[in-house]
């Protein structure tokens, strides 16, 4: 079978037409490292792949053509039989009553022939919410400046984000992904490039809030400079965070009471093995300097009898440290939801969570067979990007996830649920194709594969209900037909993005066109500001850094006077932020973001998509600090322009 002929065999497509129509077929050398780099795959002879039963619905598996009747079929959950029958027909009616879960069933045909594939036993739908309409103040958290920060925004800073966000009306505060990044490398600070999703930033602890911690008068004397820039300066305050941290930890280890100390034990034994694995990769990455898969042989997997040999040793207090980190974050992290569930606030935090990890992380040492390092999550060629676009992030990919019952991808949500009342999926598109482009290789050069898309969203409503989480999926731009009935069906919510909510480029789209289970906002991180979008301080920047905007002066001036008549049509007569909010708070969708950069009238956008370090990506902080922040926005028109989903608030 030649390469091409295995690829298609395996639900990979070599073959595509581009977002400008062009015709595309992977290089052979290319398909070769994509099908070595996933892990071998032989659909079942019965079934194929996963089976998903939905709670309250009917659900029937047609078996192959080869299937040898009669066949019986048996549902386990570990070493318990939860059901069992026998067909004589090639169609098996699954159970009504089934309890959720991921299971596994086991098939044997009359010729004794096996199968085992997951069986996942899901809710009919995904949590959907206990409100009606309301609305989330949206913020960058690292740009947060405070009189007591140390130069980045923390989760002290979080806490008073909810209380501003309390007095405005607001239900719940949006903020960019906070997963753990590269402690050892400040300055790859992309909170999209993760670490590891399963694990949280620690540069967002706040050192003087853990028991038993002394500011010291170095760090006293340095703080002044890390506060005084207008870009977070990474290197500086992780060189300042870490240290406090370890100084932290050895007050714990030293004094902390009896109490904490069973609160620390309690969070490892909650977390288990994730935290355990974690903290042993931080310990050897630090120790070994280079790439997991150019350690020494025996701690390239993560074996937990290996795992304990390395807990008993010389690096046992390091391990502890990087689980004490961690149990800090994760408090902070729960006292800001705390406070957010006090104020009766029905979201809380809503928590975006990024579509793939750094490869030489450690999701991917921790899941090999489930996450490929060897290729990159990306997009091809369309017209704002003419070349595609090769992320730098791996991805799930299908043969692993269905081979560990999908586990590693229900480990990811629950970690990203465990604090919010709302998530994100960053390009939700992934659930049912990923574009994967080999190393070495340019984004023309990616195949789409395949993913088990109802298999997936059934675990998504399963962790969803479970952890009272509604899910919204990042589907912008172009997604294959169906794709959107599909997820809505699921309960997953749309992204709406007035800036795309368009006719053609043409006449912005009425309130009445937004659906009700989506979130709506104007723009997002990796757009424009409305101060900059109507400034066309974007299409300088982009200019000015050699980028195509994708957008003449003209255009814009178009899309300016598109937005003035859709805001008359609906006897809007400003063309304000507050106008635009109040345009979006009267629309159906359950959930609106305003961003606290629209609210200060920042020109500058968070992130320039194509951009590393010719603009300061994912580093701007805001123009005033938290304490100030209600004295520099109107807050009478912010009330006015969402009173039509507004929390009653002093």
């Amino acid at each position: 079978m030649d390469l091409f002929a295995q690829a298609k065999s395996r639900g990979i497509q070599t073959e595509f037409l581009d977002g400008q129509g062009q015709r595309r077929v992977t290089d052979a050398a290319a398909l070769k490292i994509i099908l070595d780099a996933l892990p071998p795959q032989a659909p079942g002879p019965f079934v194929g792949g996963p089976v998903v039963v939905r709670s309250g619905r009917p659900a029937r598996t047609e078996l192959s053509a080869g299937t040898r009747l009669p066949t019986r079929w048996k549902i386990v959950a570990g070493p318990q039989v939860i059901s069992e029958g026998e067909t004589t027909t090639r169609v098996i009616a699954w159970p009504m009553n089934l309890p959720l879960g991921v299971h596994r069933l086991q098939l044997t045909d009359a010729s004794s022939t096996i199968e085992d594939v997951p069986l996942i036993s899901a809710p009919e739908r995904a949590f959907g919410g206990d409100f009606d309409r309301c609305w989330l103040l949206a913020v960058q958290l690292y740009s947060v400046r405070s009189a007591r920060n140390w130069g980045i925004g923390d989760f002290t800073d979080l806490a008073g984000l909810i209380e501003l966000a309390h007095h405005l009306g607001a239900d719940g505060v949006g903020l960019n992904p906070l997963h753990a990044l590269f402690d050892d490398r400040p300055g790859d600070c992309s909170p999209y490039s993760p670490n590891s999703r399963l694990s949280l930033n620690a540069l967002y602890i706040d050192p003087e809030k853990i028991p038993g911690y002394r500011l010291d008068a170095v760090t006293r004397d340095t703080l002044a400079q890390t506060r005084a820039g207008d870009v977070v300066d990474y290197v500086a305050v992780a060189r300042l965070k870490w240290r406090a941290l370890r100084a932290a930890f050895d007050a714990f280890r030293s004094d902390a009471t009896q109490r904490r100390r069973q609160e620390f034990e309690k969070f490892r034994k909650q977390r288990g093995s994730l935290l355990s694995h974690f903290a042993r990769f931080e310990t050897l990455r630090h120790k070994f300097k280079k790439p997991w898969w150019e350690w020494p042989e025996p701690w390239r997997q993560p074996d937990d009898d290996k795992c304990a040999e390395l807990r008993e040793g010389a690096d046992a207090a390091e391990i502890e440290f990087v689980e004490f980190v961690q149990w800090t974050a994760d408090r902070q992290l729960a006292a800001a939801k705390d406070r957010a569930h006090q104020l009766g606030m029905k979201v809380g935090l809503y928590l975006d969570v990024a579509v793939g990890v750094q490869s030489d992380g450690f999701d991917a040492w921790n899941e090999q067979a489930a996450i490929s390092r060897h290729l990159g999550v990306g997009a091809p060629p369309d017209p704002l990007n003419t070349a595609g676009q090769s992320w730098g992030l791996a991805g799930f990919n299908a043969t692993g996830l269905e081979l560990k019952s999908f586990e590693p991808y229900r480990e990811m949500l629950r970690a990203s649920m465990r604090h919010a009342g709302a998530i994100r999926l960053d390009h939700v598109l992934g659930l049912k194709r990923l574009y994967l482009v080999p190393q070495g290789f340019g984004a023309a050069d990616g195949v789409y594969v395949q993913m088990p898309f109802e298999a997936l969203l059934a675990a998504t409503a399963q962790e969803s209900v479970a952890n009272r989480c509604v899910v919204i999926g990042e589907d912008l731009g172009t997604v294959p037909e169906g794709f959107r009935d599909q997820i809505a069906d699921w309960g997953i919510w749309s992204y709406l993005v007035m800036m795309f909510e368009r006719e053609d480029h043409g006449p912005f789209k009425g309130i009445d066109r937004y659906m009700a289970n989506a979130l709506v906002t104007f723009n997002t991180h990796d757009l424009s500001t409305y101060a900059g979008w109507r400034s066309f301080g974007d299409l300088k920047t982009k200019r000015a850094l050699g980028i195509d905007p994708g957008e003449s002066d003209d255009a814009r001036w178009h899309a300016l006077a598109m937005l003035d008549d859709v805001l008359r049509r609906h006897a809007i007569e400003r063309n304000d932020l507050y106008s635009v909010a109040n345009f979006l708070a009267r629309t159906k969708s359950r959930l609106l973001a305003i961003a606290l950069e629209d609210l200060l009238g920042v020109v500058d956008q968070p992130n320039i998509p194509g951009t590393i370090d010719e603009h300061p990506n994912w580093r701007r902080r805001l123009p005033v600090p938290l304490e100030e922040i209600a004295s520099k926005i109107d807050v009478a028109a912010l009330k006015a322009a969402t009173r039509e989903r507004s929390r009653a608030s002093d």
